[in-house]
């Protein structure tokens, strides 16, 4: 597996590390951050995503948080398609 480093949060403490890597062959990101409180898996399970889908977190699953300063180590596509701007108007 050919993983790149994209970033972590400046400053962090070193037990304390949000960090971003990139998987060269799939283009899939690793991410390391916070758990999501019960609260908010609970929050994410009542909104849902679309009709007829669970609500379940699988045990190979699991709901980040991911701190918007990090989002700018995120890779964008150079051009602007339907997900991209989905994303973004949410």
């Amino acid at each position: 597996m050919a993983l790149r480093f994209l970033g972590i949060i400046p400053n962090t403490p070193q037990d304390e590390s949000p960090t971003i890597w990139l998987d060269e062959a799939t283009g899939d990101l690793l991410i390391q951050s916070y758990k999501a409180t019960e609260e908010e898996v609970r929050a994410c399970q009542e909104i849902g995503s679309i009709p007829g889908h669970s609500t379940d977190v699988p045990d190979h699953e699991t709901i980040i948080r991911l701190p918007a300063v990090m989002l700018q180590y995120i890779p964008r596509p150079e051009h602007s398609g339907e997900v991209a701007s989905a994303a973004t108007s949410a």
